[in-house]
């Protein structure tokens, strides 16, 4: 999810592209604009703790733009290309290493898990919503190489 700074700020592009550099499909993408029960639902693990209050309404304060993206690793991938929390402890080249300067502020948010990834899709999508399809190119980026499989790539014969 692009938070709201990062909405704010015009870095939905620079995010997407990013990830989709790197290899990854994206298969669902919605901007909305959280309501305070759907936001609640979303940090629920956060719920009691005594940053919570703020960051429901840091993220109920302008739209945001929930993506679901595929891909081996992809977790793991989205979550080191964010960088770290901590703006401070984000290495250069990361999305918040680049553009983050508070840990508030820190434009991004990925599941940290399968579970909570399949948890969070429910929450914004519906299954209509998200799209399976396949790219020309994920032989190019995951192997193993077939070129059978991609038009574009059609070996062709001299005769």
């Amino acid at each position: 999810m692009v938070k709201p700074d990062g909405v704010q700020r015009g870095l939905v592009g620079e995010i997407i592209s990013r990830l989709e550099r790197k290899g990854l499909k994206l298969v669902g993408m919605k901007m909305l604009w959280l309501d305070r029960d759907l936001a609640q639902r979303h940090y629920e693990m956060h719920r009691g703790k005594p940053f919570f209050d703020d960051l429901i309404a840091f993220i109920t304060s302008s739209p945001v733009v929930a993506m679901v993206w595929e891909g081996e690793n992809a977790i793991a991938i989205v979550r080191t290309m964010m960088g770290a929390l901590e703006p401070t402890e984000a290495t250069p080249g990361s999305i918040r290493g680049d553009f983050a300067c508070t840990k508030t502020m820190n434009l991004i948010h990925s599941a940290d898990s399968p579970e909570n990834a399949e948890r969070e899709i429910r929450l914004f999508f519906r299954d209509e919503e998200i799209f399976n399809y396949r790219r020309c190119d994920e032989e190019w980026v995951h192997g193993p190489l077939s070129l059978d499989s991609c038009p574009m790539s059609q070996k062709k014969t001299e005769g």
